[in-house]
């Protein structure tokens, strides 16, 4: 009996401290995250100089494609077009010159996904820009759209894209079009679901023998594990299978291909160098535009994942001396990840790479 009282005693002790532990480590991981900004639900386009100073001439049209899909197949998952994806874009074609349409398969108001983690100063003044938000409630439909009014087109992601973009036989004959007149042609995430299934009169597959990205497997199946049978394919599985060669950056991070007047980005993240990588093949050199804290997080995440632990604080301490931006959600975010994916070991990692840029954060704000 006092033995069955000792084991019922320690057990308890330790699931009492194993709580106070998980209490305490969640309040010391919370104050590592900076409070959310009230102010940048207030951003409008006049707020952000890369738009508002320095406006480049009129270069033209770009027509930017999303999905009209709000529901995932047969699940009960909506979906809809990413709206960072879109927003990031559109505003590095307008900074750059280029009025932007938006058309999707069915026209009018498509669905749309807003991840309030993932929104930043430029995805808040979209939501507040009355042009732009008349534009994503009045899409084009793809049967109507004027190919020959646009210098490139450009695939916003959203999980939706996979369902209605493949098979759409306005986005197939544009896509055709472009490809073989050599116009620019850009997509992200999801968004390369529309250079699958198109064959070009010389009868051999888009995507034979290009180097592209797009949402890889291992981003897909770590955030739904039973996408093999939600989605009609996996979209690298699918590239691979019509030839292309298929670049795979690290999961979660910036990573593009450039292959000629193709230019695509595996992820939400990618966007940015994406939408300036199709100003670069339309011959112009890009408006300046300070990386975002976002990015710059990816320079410190891409650091250690390359090089270690050592060199990604030396990164840290650069962006502080230069008093550039860093968001360390997105950091506390792959710390996270790390979990997930079974990589124990960078855990403790990652999240003192969080506590180390708060700290050199709050003795820049000292001095």
């Amino acid at each position: 009996m006092f033995k069955k009282y000792r084991v019922l005693k320690w057990t308890s002790l330790f699931i009492v401290s194993v709580i106070v532990f998980v209490v305490c480590f969640w309040f010391w991981f919370k104050s590592l995250i900076p409070p959310f900004d009230k102010g940048l639900e207030l951003t409008q386009v006049k707020d952000l100089p890369y738009i508002s100073e320095n406006i480049v001439p009129q270069r033209g049209k770009i027509l930017a494609v999303v999905t009209s899909t709000d529901i995932m197949g047969n699940s009960d998952k909506t979906t809809g077009y990413e709206l960072t994806e879109l927003a990031r874009a559109y505003y590095v074609f307008k900074a750059n010159g280029f009025e932007v349409d938006i058309a999707s398969p069915l026209g009018g108001e498509p669905p749309v996904v807003i991840d309030d983690e993932d929104m930043g100063a430029f995805d808040h003044a979209f939501l507040n820009d009355s042009i732009a938000q008349y534009k994503t409630s009045h899409t084009i439909p793809m049967k109507d759209v004027v190919a020959e009014d646009y210098e490139a087109v450009f695939f916003a992601g959203g999980k939706g894209a996979m369902f209605d973009f493949p098979d759409n036989k306005a986005i197939q004959s544009l896509v055709k079009n472009y490809y073989q007149t050599n116009k620019v042609i850009g997509a992200v995430c999801h968004g390369p679901s529309a250079l699958v299934n198109i064959t070009l009169d010389n009868g051999h597959p888009l995507l034979k023998n290009k180097t592209v990205s797009g949402f890889t497997n291992k981003e897909e199946l770590l955030l739904i594990s039973d996408a093999k049978t939600i989605f009609p394919f996996l979209l690298q599985d699918k590239m691979v299978e019509q030839g292309a060669n298929f670049n795979e950056g690290a999961m979660y991070l910036d990573n593009i291909s450039h292959d000629n007047n193709l230019i695509t980005g595996q992820n939400p993240w990618s966007t940015w160098s994406m939408a300036e990588g199709m100003i670069k093949q339309m011959g112009y050199t890009p408006k300046h535009r300070e990386l975002t804290g976002e990015e710059n997080a990816m320079k410190v995440l891409l650091a250690y994942q390359k090089h270690g632990k050592k060199q990604a604080k030396q990164v840290i301490e650069t962006l502080q001396k230069e008093k550039k931006a860093m968001d360390r959600i997105l950091l506390a975010k792959h710390s996270v990840m790390a979990v997930m994916k079974g990589e124990l070991s960078h855990f403790p990692n990652l999240i003192g790479l969080v506590s180390y840029a708060e700290k050199c954060e709050s003795k820049s704000e000292k001095i």
